[in-house]
């Protein structure tokens, strides 16, 4: 018998305790690890933030820079695998093909899993950006940040170091964030014990769908099809006639302010070459909140991290179709450090449904 019922979205249940991270939707406030968002990303980047993560574990936690050497031994480890991902992923989408490489990585390889997965999807990344492009793929460099690294893999040579901390701001962000839908998966499946790198996979496979990973392309695609300031009202106003969904606004549990769009917005700001691009968005984003407000008034809709994450990632030179890739490189960390956090303390999660369908006549 249910002792508790629940909202089909389980909506205010908590079903764990957790040292990770809290995300106050009503203050707008991210705290990892008891660290500000704003703190972390000024002072630690994105290999700082992991290490803090996996602090306590036992896993090169807690040290930055055991951390940083092992997931750069990680990337060469993985890149020898990278032949076979492009034969075997050829016509997938980038993330689709994240889940053929993860696949590859055998239960049974020496690395240790989090720095192997968290190293092998920044290589793996790189590598089919580039192939659809013509251009080979990119051998890693161990002496480079997670960021540095990938960029140069892309790009074929180091990026300035603007977009360098760019990225790494952008990791760093979302490393982690809460119970969130691939999160929680990658916990159920961690709860059975599968092992680290299936309930990674089983995360990607969450993050791939577009309410969860898949925001921040479109962004783009209706700053592209509002064109010009000016025309943002009208945009709008015709986009609530006929039930268009708004893109970077509003979050299932953010209901001020998304705290990591102030931290992307200014990570945008610092990169050259972007001040035009950068003061387009921001008016149309005040057009999108007047909007919402006259449209929905008394719903509690502001702009989530999509809005400038797909701002930054466009400006770094990342193609669109590789944004929901680019994410999960950053958020395995978060997904390792909750594994991690489920193996040792957690039951195996195992909830209860309401059957309401028909029961078989006892009496016949």
């Amino acid at each position: 018998m249910l002792q508790t019922r629940v909202d089909s979205g389980l909506d205010g249940v908590i079903v764990a305790d957790t040292v990770m991270s809290e995300v106050d939707g009503e203050a707008g406030r991210l705290t990892v690890r008891g660290h500000g968002l704003q703190e972390l990303v000024a002072n630690r980047g994105y290999e700082g933030v992991a290490a803090l993560l996996w602090e306590g574990y036992g896993k090169g936690g807690g040290d930055e820079s055991a951390v940083r050497e092992g997931l750069a031994a990680a990337r060469v480890h993985a890149y020898a695998l990278v032949p076979r991902l492009l034969a075997a992923s050829a016509g997938l989408s980038p993330v689709e093909a994240l889940r053929v490489g993860l696949g590859m990585l055998p239960d049974t390889d020496p690395t240790p899993h989090h720095f192997l997965v968290c190293g092998a999807l920044p290589v793996f990344l790189a590598a089919l950006l580039n192939v659809r492009r013509d251009l080979p793929a990119v051998a890693p460099d161990p002496s480079l940040t997670t960021a540095q690294d990938l960029l140069r893999m892309i790009r074929g040579q180091r990026a300035g170091e603007a977009f360098e901390k760019g990225l790494d701001t952008y990791l760093a962000t979302v490393a982690d964030h809460g119970f969130n839908a691939s999160t929680f998966t990658a916990r159920v499946v961690a709860s059975t014990h599968a092992g680290l790198i299936s309930a990674v996979l089983a995360g990607l496979c969450a993050l791939k769908g577009p309410l969860h990973g898949g925001a921040p392309g479109p962004v783009l695609d209706m700053l592209d099809e509002i064109g010009e300031a000016d025309r943002a009202e009208g945009w709008f106003d015709e986009a609530f006639a006929t039930g268009t969904r708004l893109m970077g606004f509003g979050h299932r549990v953010y209901k001020v302010r998304d705290p990591r769009a102030d931290v992307l917005k200014a990570a945008v700001a610092r990169l050259p070459s972007t001040a035009g691009r950068l003061a387009f968005a921001a008016e149309v984003e005040k057009g999108a909140i007047a909007a919402l407000r006259k449209h929905k008034p008394g719903q509690r809709l502001e702009t989530n991290v999509e809005y400038y994450t797909a701002l930054l990632l466009e400006a770094l030179d990342i193609p669109r179709e590789a944004f929901t890739a680019l994410f999960a490189a950053g958020r395995v960390a978060g997904w390792c450090a909750h594994i991690f956090e489920q193996e040792k303390g957690g039951r195996i999660i195992r909830p209860q449904s309401n059957y309401v369908g028909p029961r078989p006549n006892l009496a016949a």
